[in-house]
């Protein structure tokens, strides 16, 4: 009899790769699997899968009340359906999943994401902060399994609470990236570099709105934006302003299979996030390990986690500061280095065969074990 496990998260399913990767893994053992999320007005249609997949549709999309009816919607769900292992993505998820757990006596693993009351979000709300805080203090303790996305989020938390959770990095698995696709395919020039920065949280406080103003002092290349956040349209504003227009150029969230086509095309990736809050001072984004697996090199704005990365495995740079003509003078110094570019896209593909999910899932299937 295959052991039933439901999986919930609070986006709309469609880009996010370590859930979906999870969702794999448990099939791998055998497990039935329901992923819970959310359908918001622009969603796109899910591709096929595999496993189950349940969004709800909500009168609310933002704000105390869209959380208020997530929660208790994701409730009443599960309370009707038989499940034999919960697994709670992040703290939004977690107070019906753990009422769920107590009252029918299910399993219940808790998959914390990043830092969750430290995001940029609630930094400045004190309020709203102090509401999910309190949420965190009531349960986090009570957990048994819990596992998080690197070590220094795993410190905080035993700083915290004194338990320290099982860190399972959001890596690839090996050999996703098929047959590359030509430049023309895709609509990119031929005749210039193209800088990549990737990611569905596209967000104030990221680095994009320096890297767009850097963009005015680059030579020889264009910057290629996939995917979304609160501040696409300012930066599209941005690039107007400048008279970029030719210079950069943005396209939707995709899929993971489209997204990883146009990475594999780049010659430089970016990630520049700030160290403005806890949440991105301690961040290991997945677009890291992507442009590692793409065989593209960094560069990074010099933050703990991923400095661990891209020093150890010897793949890239990293920006001084966030102004933007310093942004533009490293990254024409790695274009026009041909010598290191080689080194580090030769070093990727070393990186790539020991930073896979097939390892980093391991640590995920002697939780699931126990009770599955």
């Amino acid at each position: 009899m295959r052991k039933k496990v439901i999986v919930s998260v609070i986006n709309d399913l469609v880009t996010d790769q370590r859930v979906n990767k999870v969702c794999h893994t448990l099939l791998s053992m055998n497990c039935e699997v329901l992923l819970v999320g959310r359908k918001m007005r622009n969603s796109p249609e899910l591709d096929n899968r595999e496993y189950s997949m349940h969004r709800m549709k909500l009168v609310f999309e933002k704000g105390p009340l869209f959380y208020a009816e997530f929660n208790l919607r994701l409730f009443l769900f599960m309370i009707f359906k038989k499940a034999d292992m919960l697994i709670s993505n992040d703290l939004d998820t977690l107070l019906p999943n753990y009422l769920i757990h107590k009252f029918k006596n299910v399993p219940l693993v808790y998959d914390s994401h990043e830092y969750f009351t430290e995001v940029p979000e609630l930094v400045y709300r004190k309020r709203t902060q102090a509401i999910w805080k309190f949420i965190e203090r009531k349960l986090f303790p009570k957990l048994i399994n819990i596992v998080t996305v690197n070590d220094s989020i795993a410190d905080l938390f035993e700083n915290d609470y004194g338990i320290r959770p099982k860190v399972v990095r959001n890596i690839p698995r090996s050999n996703q990236l098929e047959k590359k696709v030509s430049r023309n395919f895709l609509d990119l020039p031929d005749d210039k570099h193209i800088l990549i920065l990737q990611g569905s949280g596209i967000n104030v406080q990221r680095g994009a709105e320096e890297l767009i103003e850097a963009m005015q002092f680059v030579n020889d290349a264009v910057l290629l934006i996939v995917g979304n956040g609160d501040v696409i349209n300012i930066l599209k504003d941005l690039v107007k302003k400048l008279g970029l227009a030719k210079k950069v150029i943005f396209k939707p969230r995709m899929s993971y299979h489209e997204l990883m086509q146009y990475t594999a095309l780049a010659d430089l990736g970016l990630t520049l996030d700030k160290s403005t809050n806890l949440n991105y001072k301690f961040s290991l984004p997945n677009k890291l390990f992507d442009y590692i697996h793409a065989g593209v090199p960094v560069l990074s704005s010099s933050l703990p986690e991923i400095k661990k990365i891209i020093t150890r495995y010897d793949v890239g740079d990293f920006i001084p500061d966030h102004n933007p003509k310093n942004i533009a003078q490293k990254i024409n110094q790695m274009l026009n280095n041909q010598v290191l570019m080689k080194k580090w896209k030769k070093n990727c593909k070393f990186a790539a065969a020991e930073l896979t999910w097939e390892n980093e899932e391991r640590i995920l299937k002697e939780i699931y074990c126990k009770y599955v």
